[in-house]
């Protein structure tokens, strides 16, 4: 085998992921696996002596992005623990945010065979979504390249996978949104219908949270400008077709710097957004895509762990 690049870390993509959020996240899906903790594997706890060493490579087998490979160790760590076993050790060859391409050895893990195959899966499943949602962000990235519109993800995350699926979208070079509910507050048709106005909804969270930025969705341009004299800090701009967008970006843009309304409001388009689309729609002068397919949609990065013979 030829010689690999070795880095210090998996991990470049500034802000990482929480280490505490891994290791309950790496819990559960070992659960999930194995039974409650300890649990166990009845293939490989019978087919592999404890005593058994090895190693194995963790291999793209199609092109990519990279990310999540900043859960190996706790995976390992957390297998072995389990097993009651000697921990095993991971050389990285490739870092989260990097394009891979197929057949590239990512890693190489060594130690206990027990502990490599019993973490074969959880190790994969979340690499590979991870990997999956990176790919799909710099697709967009690359469509959007010189058009000044940056891509976004949303709140449409698979349950309890949020944060890896977030910083998944960093490696990808997008960026991303709120974090939740408590970060932004984003007032919807709903949220109008029960405040009675969008003034009235803005003015109920600028009392209650005056801490917190708050965005309003228009999807008429007459929304947003009744949004923009209500006080919103930035709009999004829902299912408009590119002509309507349009429009409404030069009415808002003509608005800027008079009448209390902020120098620049930053525009997000949102609604049904693909490829094929987003050059249209970012020509329209907005500032951000919002795409949830990033994250509910995208394919996994198809990865392998090949245990050497």
């Amino acid at each position: 085998m030829s010689t690999l690049p070795v880095f210090a870390t998996p991990s470049t993509v500034t802000p990482g992921l929480d280490a505490g959020w891994v290791a309950r996240t790496v819990e559960v899906a070992l659960d999930e696996d194995l039974g409650p903790a300890p649990g166990r594997d009845v293939t490989s706890q019978a087919t592999i002596p404890p005593s058994g060493t090895g190693a194995a490579e963790l291999v793209a087998r199609e092109d990519g992005v990279l990310a999540g490979l900043v859960v190996t160790e706790a995976v390992l760590d957390q297998v072995a623990t389990r097993l009651g076993l000697d921990r095993a050790a991971a050389t990285f060859h490739a870092q989260d945010g990097d394009a891979v391409t197929a057949g590239q050895v990512l890693a190489t893990l060594e130690g206990r065979t027990q502990v490599l195959l019993v973490a074969e899966r959880t190790l994969l499943n979340l690499v590979s979504r991870a990997s999956g949602v990176a790919t799909a962000t710099q697709a967009f990235v690359r469509e959007l390249a010189g058009t000044g519109a940056q891509v976004l993800d949303t709140r449409k995350t698979t349950p309890g996978l949020r944060a890896l699926q977030k910083y998944a979208v960093r490696a990808g070079g997008g960026t991303n949104k709120r974090m939740g509910l408590y970060d932004v507050a984003m007032v919807k048709d709903n949220h109008v219908v029960a405040a009675g106005s969008v003034a009235a909804a803005i003015h109920a969270v600028r009392e209650m949270f005056p801490d917190v930025p708050v965005q309003v969705e228009a999807d008429t341009t007459a929304q947003a400008l009744e949004a923009l004299d209500s006080g919103a800090d930035f709009l999004l701009l829902d299912n408009m077709e590119p002509d309507r967008l349009a429009e409404a970006v030069a009415a808002v843009r003509e608005r800027e710097g008079h009448d209390g309304v902020p120098a620049h409001v930053e525009l997000e388009a949102t609604g049904n957004l693909t490829l094929a689309t987003a050059g249209k729609v970012a020509a329209t002068g907005v500032d951000f895509l919002s795409v949830g397919a990033l994250t509910h949609s995208a394919p996994i990065l198809d990865l392998a762990l090949d245990l050497r013979a």
